[in-house]
Protein backbone atom coordinates (compact mmCIF):
# COMPACT_ATOMS: atom_id res chain seq x y z
CA UNK A 1 0.00 0.00 0.00
CA UNK A 2 1.65 3.46 0.03
CA UNK A 3 4.46 3.02 2.42
CA UNK A 4 3.21 4.07 5.52
CA UNK A 5 6.40 1.98 7.32
CA UNK A 6 7.63 4.08 10.14
CA UNK A 7 11.49 4.32 10.92
CA UNK A 8 12.72 4.53 13.90
CA UNK A 9 13.62 8.54 13.98
CA UNK A 10 10.31 9.42 12.97
CA UNK A 11 9.02 6.54 15.59
CA UNK A 12 11.04 8.68 18.20
CA UNK A 13 8.86 11.95 17.41
CA UNK A 14 5.52 11.07 16.67
CA UNK A 15 5.85 9.19 20.15
CA UNK A 16 7.11 12.64 21.67
CA UNK A 17 4.09 14.26 20.28
CA UNK A 18 1.68 12.29 21.61
CA UNK A 19 3.15 12.10 24.57
CA UNK A 20 2.96 15.97 25.08
CA UNK A 21 -0.38 16.05 24.06
CA UNK A 22 -2.39 13.22 25.64
CA UNK A 23 -5.43 13.77 27.29
CA UNK A 24 -6.72 12.03 30.34
CA UNK A 25 -10.52 11.62 30.40
CA UNK A 26 -12.77 9.80 32.07
CA UNK A 27 -14.58 9.01 28.37
CA UNK A 28 -10.94 7.30 26.98
CA UNK A 29 -11.13 3.92 26.63
CA UNK A 30 -8.86 1.95 29.15
CA UNK A 31 -6.47 -0.46 28.13
CA UNK A 32 -4.31 -2.36 30.10
CA UNK A 33 -1.86 -5.38 29.56
CA UNK A 34 1.38 -7.22 30.13
CA UNK A 35 3.63 -8.67 27.50
CA UNK A 36 6.29 -10.54 28.97
CA UNK A 37 10.21 -9.98 28.04
CA UNK A 38 9.19 -6.74 26.65
CA UNK A 39 10.56 -4.76 29.51
CA UNK A 40 10.73 -0.99 29.23
CA UNK A 41 9.34 0.58 26.69
CA UNK A 42 6.86 2.91 24.67
CA UNK A 43 4.75 1.63 21.87
CA UNK A 44 2.63 3.62 19.37
CA UNK A 45 -1.03 3.27 18.67
CA UNK A 46 -2.15 4.73 15.33
CA UNK A 47 -5.13 4.80 13.25
CA UNK A 48 -5.95 1.70 10.66
CA UNK A 49 -6.71 4.97 8.35
CA UNK A 50 -2.97 5.90 8.78
CA UNK A 51 -3.34 9.53 6.08
CA UNK A 52 -6.36 10.67 9.16
CA UNK A 53 -4.97 8.59 12.33
CA UNK A 54 -4.61 9.69 15.45
CA UNK A 55 -1.63 9.00 17.46
CA UNK A 56 -1.28 7.82 21.11
CA UNK A 57 1.10 5.95 22.92
CA UNK A 58 1.46 2.94 25.76
CA UNK A 59 4.39 3.69 28.44
CA UNK A 60 5.60 -0.28 29.64
CA UNK A 61 7.35 -0.53 32.17
CA UNK A 62 8.13 -4.18 32.84
CA UNK A 63 6.62 -5.46 30.32
CA UNK A 64 3.37 -4.20 32.16
CA UNK A 65 1.17 -0.88 31.15
CA UNK A 66 -2.22 0.27 32.19
CA UNK A 67 -3.33 3.89 30.33
CA UNK A 68 -6.01 5.62 28.46
CA UNK A 69 -6.75 6.16 24.40
CA UNK A 70 -8.16 8.83 23.13
CA UNK A 71 -11.07 7.77 21.19
CA UNK A 72 -14.70 8.89 21.17
CA UNK A 73 -16.30 6.25 18.71
CA UNK A 74 -15.39 2.63 17.74
CA UNK A 75 -12.10 3.41 16.47
CA UNK A 76 -10.12 0.83 14.26
CA UNK A 77 -5.94 0.92 15.74
CA UNK A 78 -2.95 -0.95 15.45
CA UNK A 79 -0.75 -1.26 18.40
CA UNK A 80 2.91 -0.92 16.53
CA UNK A 81 5.76 -2.08 18.08
CA UNK A 82 9.59 -0.55 17.17
CA UNK A 83 10.16 -3.92 14.93
CA UNK A 84 7.48 -2.96 12.66
CA UNK A 85 4.88 -5.64 14.03
CA UNK A 86 1.16 -4.36 14.23
CA UNK A 87 -1.38 -5.81 16.51
CA UNK A 88 -5.19 -4.47 15.12
CA UNK A 89 -7.50 -4.19 17.74
CA UNK A 90 -10.22 -1.47 18.21
CA UNK A 91 -11.20 0.94 20.77
CA UNK A 92 -14.53 3.06 21.88
CA UNK A 93 -15.32 5.43 24.49
CA UNK A 94 -14.72 3.69 28.10
CA UNK A 95 -13.69 0.26 26.62
CA UNK A 96 -11.92 -2.04 28.96
CA UNK A 97 -9.31 -3.37 26.37
CA UNK A 98 -6.70 -6.15 27.78
CA UNK A 99 -3.77 -6.99 26.11
CA UNK A 100 -1.39 -10.06 27.26
CA UNK A 101 1.08 -12.38 25.79
CA UNK A 102 5.39 -12.72 24.37
CA UNK A 103 7.75 -10.65 23.28
CA UNK A 104 8.59 -13.00 21.31
CA UNK A 105 5.72 -13.73 19.89
CA UNK A 106 4.20 -10.20 19.19
CA UNK A 107 2.04 -11.60 16.46
CA UNK A 108 -0.03 -13.67 18.72
CA UNK A 109 -0.93 -11.22 21.20
CA UNK A 110 -4.58 -11.51 22.67
CA UNK A 111 -6.77 -8.61 23.02
CA UNK A 112 -9.77 -8.76 24.93
CA UNK A 113 -12.54 -7.27 26.90
CA UNK A 114 -14.89 -6.35 24.16
CA UNK A 115 -17.10 -8.12 21.87
CA UNK A 116 -15.41 -6.56 18.54
CA UNK A 117 -11.85 -7.31 19.86
CA UNK A 118 -13.07 -10.94 21.48
CA UNK A 119 -14.54 -11.86 17.70
CA UNK A 120 -11.47 -10.34 16.10
CA UNK A 121 -8.87 -11.95 18.36
CA UNK A 122 -10.43 -15.43 18.04
CA UNK A 123 -10.29 -15.40 14.35
CA UNK A 124 -6.85 -14.39 14.44
CA UNK A 125 -5.95 -17.22 16.85
CA UNK A 126 -7.94 -19.65 14.46
CA UNK A 127 -5.70 -18.60 11.15
CA UNK A 128 -2.57 -19.06 13.41
CA UNK A 129 -3.26 -21.74 14.24
CA UNK A 130 -3.62 -23.49 11.09
CA UNK A 131 -0.13 -24.73 9.93
CA UNK A 132 1.38 -22.69 7.09
CA UNK A 133 -2.05 -21.27 6.12
CA UNK A 134 -2.08 -19.67 2.21
CA UNK A 135 -3.89 -17.11 1.36
CA UNK A 136 -6.59 -18.67 -0.03
CA UNK A 137 -7.45 -20.79 2.83
CA UNK A 138 -7.13 -17.55 4.84
CA UNK A 139 -9.40 -15.95 2.41
CA UNK A 140 -12.22 -18.55 2.91
CA UNK A 141 -12.07 -18.33 6.71
CA UNK A 142 -12.47 -14.12 6.61
CA UNK A 143 -14.98 -14.96 3.90
CA UNK A 144 -17.38 -17.14 6.49
CA UNK A 145 -16.39 -14.27 9.13
CA UNK A 146 -17.78 -11.47 7.01
CA UNK A 147 -20.84 -12.78 6.02
CA UNK A 148 -21.78 -14.82 9.15
CA UNK A 149 -21.00 -11.23 11.06
CA UNK A 150 -22.30 -8.57 8.56
CA UNK A 151 -22.43 -5.85 11.81
CA UNK A 152 -19.16 -6.55 13.17
CA UNK A 153 -16.11 -3.65 12.43
CA UNK A 154 -14.00 -6.75 12.11
CA UNK A 155 -16.01 -7.37 8.77
CA UNK A 156 -14.41 -3.94 7.24
CA UNK A 157 -10.98 -5.03 8.47
CA UNK A 158 -10.78 -8.57 6.68
CA UNK A 159 -12.58 -7.31 3.89
CA UNK A 160 -9.41 -4.49 3.36
CA UNK A 161 -6.49 -6.58 4.55
CA UNK A 162 -7.12 -9.82 2.70
CA UNK A 163 -9.14 -9.13 0.10
CA UNK A 164 -8.64 -5.69 -0.48
CA UNK A 165 -4.69 -4.62 -0.23
CA UNK A 166 -3.94 -8.08 -2.65
CA UNK A 167 -2.00 -7.75 -5.75
CA UNK A 168 -4.60 -8.95 -8.00
CA UNK A 169 -7.98 -8.00 -5.73
CA UNK A 170 -11.10 -9.88 -6.90
CA UNK A 171 -13.54 -7.27 -7.80
CA UNK A 172 -16.42 -9.15 -8.09
CA UNK A 173 -15.74 -11.18 -4.38
CA UNK A 174 -15.42 -8.27 -3.39
CA UNK A 175 -18.57 -6.75 -4.23
CA UNK A 176 -20.30 -10.11 -2.99
CA UNK A 177 -18.75 -9.55 0.63
CA UNK A 178 -19.81 -6.35 0.69
CA UNK A 179 -23.21 -6.29 0.24
CA UNK A 180 -24.51 -7.60 3.34
CA UNK A 181 -22.72 -5.39 5.41
CA UNK A 182 -25.22 -3.29 7.31
CA UNK A 183 -24.73 0.68 6.82
CA UNK A 184 -22.94 1.51 10.19
CA UNK A 185 -20.10 -0.95 8.61
CA UNK A 186 -20.36 0.49 4.75
CA UNK A 187 -19.90 4.28 6.77
CA UNK A 188 -16.49 3.47 8.16
CA UNK A 189 -13.89 5.50 7.16
CA UNK A 190 -11.74 2.94 5.77
CA UNK A 191 -14.60 1.23 4.01
CA UNK A 192 -15.59 4.25 2.26
CA UNK A 193 -12.97 4.97 1.02
CA UNK A 194 -12.57 1.21 -0.09
CA UNK A 195 -15.82 1.67 -1.88
CA UNK A 196 -15.07 4.83 -3.74
CA UNK A 197 -12.00 2.94 -4.62
CA UNK A 198 -13.22 0.14 -6.34
CA UNK A 199 -16.03 2.29 -8.33
CA UNK A 200 -12.39 3.58 -9.70
CA UNK A 201 -10.91 0.41 -10.26
CA UNK A 202 -14.08 -0.28 -12.55
CA UNK A 203 -12.78 1.96 -15.29
CA UNK A 204 -9.24 0.32 -15.32
CA UNK A 205 -10.63 -3.81 -16.25
CA UNK A 206 -9.55 -5.62 -18.70
CA UNK A 207 -11.09 -4.78 -22.10
CA UNK A 208 -11.84 -1.05 -21.22
CA UNK A 209 -10.04 1.75 -23.43
CA UNK A 210 -6.84 2.76 -21.42
CA UNK A 211 -7.45 6.03 -19.83
CA UNK A 212 -5.94 9.54 -21.00
CA UNK A 213 -2.22 9.45 -19.52
CA UNK A 214 0.46 11.77 -20.19
CA UNK A 215 3.97 12.32 -18.44
CA UNK A 216 6.82 14.15 -18.95
CA UNK A 217 10.69 12.64 -19.77
CA UNK A 218 13.84 14.03 -18.35
CA UNK A 219 14.15 16.62 -21.41
CA UNK A 220 10.78 17.76 -20.90
CA UNK A 221 9.21 15.98 -23.77
CA UNK A 222 5.53 14.55 -23.63
CA UNK A 223 4.60 11.05 -23.71
CA UNK A 224 1.53 9.28 -24.16
CA UNK A 225 -0.34 6.39 -25.66
CA UNK A 226 -0.37 7.78 -29.05
CA UNK A 227 3.67 7.36 -29.61
CA UNK A 228 3.17 3.44 -29.37
CA UNK A 229 0.72 3.08 -32.72
CA UNK A 230 0.68 -0.43 -33.98
CA UNK A 231 1.81 -2.20 -30.87
CA UNK A 232 1.37 -3.10 -27.31
CA UNK A 233 2.57 -1.34 -24.45
CA UNK A 234 3.87 -2.44 -20.91
CA UNK A 235 2.83 0.91 -18.62
CA UNK A 236 5.48 -0.30 -14.95
CA UNK A 237 4.68 2.09 -12.17
CA UNK A 238 7.67 1.86 -9.86
CA UNK A 239 9.61 4.63 -7.88
CA UNK A 240 13.43 5.18 -6.80
CA UNK A 241 12.06 4.28 -3.05
CA UNK A 242 10.44 1.23 -3.72
CA UNK A 243 12.62 -1.76 -3.27
CA UNK A 244 10.02 -3.99 -4.88
CA UNK A 245 9.35 -1.97 -8.03
CA UNK A 246 13.28 -1.64 -8.96
CA UNK A 247 13.37 -5.56 -8.94
CA UNK A 248 10.31 -5.87 -11.52
CA UNK A 249 12.42 -2.86 -13.62
CA UNK A 250 15.18 -5.73 -13.86
CA UNK A 251 12.96 -8.54 -14.55
CA UNK A 252 11.67 -6.13 -17.44
CA UNK A 253 15.56 -5.78 -18.92
CA UNK A 254 15.38 -8.95 -20.71
CA UNK A 255 11.51 -8.39 -22.15
CA UNK A 256 12.98 -4.92 -23.49
CA UNK A 257 16.03 -6.32 -24.63
CA UNK A 258 14.77 -9.14 -26.87
CA UNK A 259 12.09 -6.81 -28.43
CA UNK A 260 14.76 -4.33 -29.25
CA UNK A 261 17.01 -6.83 -31.54
CA UNK A 262 13.61 -8.61 -32.86
CA UNK A 263 13.11 -7.29 -36.80
CA UNK A 264 9.25 -5.83 -36.17
CA UNK A 265 8.86 -5.69 -32.19
CA UNK A 266 5.87 -6.40 -30.82
CA UNK A 267 5.84 -4.43 -27.59
CA UNK A 268 6.90 -0.95 -26.26
CA UNK A 269 7.91 -0.42 -23.02
CA UNK A 270 7.50 2.83 -20.96
CA UNK A 271 8.00 3.50 -17.20
CA UNK A 272 6.11 6.17 -14.92
CA UNK A 273 8.20 7.31 -11.76
CA UNK A 274 6.52 8.00 -8.74
CA UNK A 275 9.33 9.85 -7.75
CA UNK A 276 8.96 13.61 -6.41
CA UNK A 277 12.36 13.96 -6.32
CA UNK A 278 13.92 14.52 -9.93
CA UNK A 279 17.94 13.76 -8.73
CA UNK A 280 16.49 10.54 -7.10
CA UNK A 281 14.35 9.36 -10.16
CA UNK A 282 17.26 10.55 -12.71
CA UNK A 283 19.89 8.03 -10.15
CA UNK A 284 17.50 5.40 -10.64
CA UNK A 285 17.44 5.35 -14.30
CA UNK A 286 21.01 5.37 -14.58
CA UNK A 287 21.75 2.90 -12.01
CA UNK A 288 19.55 0.21 -13.16
CA UNK A 289 20.06 0.92 -16.91
CA UNK A 290 16.41 1.64 -17.47
CA UNK A 291 16.94 1.91 -21.20
CA UNK A 292 13.04 2.26 -22.51
CA UNK A 293 11.12 5.24 -22.46
CA UNK A 294 10.80 6.92 -18.94
CA UNK A 295 8.57 9.73 -17.36
CA UNK A 296 7.67 11.17 -14.32
CA UNK A 297 5.85 14.68 -13.36
CA UNK A 298 7.51 14.68 -9.81
CA UNK A 299 3.94 14.66 -8.30
CA UNK A 300 4.25 10.89 -6.67
CA UNK A 301 0.94 9.32 -5.65
CA UNK A 302 -0.71 13.11 -6.94
CA UNK A 303 0.09 12.63 -10.51
CA UNK A 304 -2.63 12.18 -13.07
CA UNK A 305 -1.19 9.14 -14.52
CA UNK A 306 -1.07 7.64 -11.64
CA UNK A 307 -4.83 8.67 -9.98
CA UNK A 308 -6.00 7.70 -13.48
CA UNK A 309 -5.55 4.23 -13.14
CA UNK A 310 -6.51 4.21 -9.85
CA UNK A 311 -2.80 2.92 -8.40
CA UNK A 312 -2.38 2.55 -4.65
CA UNK A 313 0.46 -0.10 -4.13
CA UNK A 314 3.97 -0.48 -6.41
CA UNK A 315 4.57 -2.32 -8.77
CA UNK A 316 1.92 -1.80 -10.80
CA UNK A 317 1.53 -2.45 -14.73
CA UNK A 318 -0.92 -2.56 -17.38
CA UNK A 319 -0.78 -4.28 -21.15
CA UNK A 320 -2.09 -2.29 -23.21
CA UNK A 321 -2.82 -3.57 -26.83
CA UNK A 322 -2.50 -1.76 -30.41
CA UNK A 323 -6.60 -0.73 -30.48
CA UNK A 324 -5.68 0.78 -26.52
CA UNK A 325 -7.56 -1.39 -24.98
CA UNK A 326 -6.47 -3.03 -21.48
CA UNK A 327 -5.45 -6.58 -21.66
CA UNK A 328 -4.04 -7.14 -18.57
CA UNK A 329 -3.07 -5.76 -14.89
CA UNK A 330 0.04 -6.80 -13.17
CA UNK A 331 0.96 -9.53 -15.57
CA UNK A 332 4.07 -11.28 -14.80
CA UNK A 333 7.03 -11.00 -17.75
CA UNK A 334 5.78 -14.62 -18.88
CA UNK A 335 2.19 -13.70 -18.95
CA UNK A 336 3.19 -10.55 -20.81
CA UNK A 337 5.21 -13.12 -22.99
CA UNK A 338 2.47 -15.50 -23.59
CA UNK A 339 -0.10 -12.24 -24.40
CA UNK A 340 2.19 -11.29 -27.39
CA UNK A 341 2.01 -15.21 -28.50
Amino acid sequence: MKGFHLTLSLLAILLLLAACGKRQTSDAARVSGEIKGLGDDTLLVCGMDRLFGHIDTLVVRDGKFSDTLSVDTLTGLYLLFRDGTERPFFADRRDPIHISGSADRLTELRVTGTQTNDELTAFLEEVTGTPAPDLSAVQEKAGDFIRSHPASAVSAYLLEKYFFHQPRPDHKRIEELVAPLTGEVKDRPGMTALLDFLEDQKKVADGRPLPFIQVTDADGKKIGRSQFKDQYLLIHYWASWDAASRRANENLRPLHEAQRKAKEPKLALLGISLDVDRQAWLDAVRHDHLDWKQGCDLRGWESDAVRRMAIDALPFNVLVNPKGRIVGINLTVEEVERELE
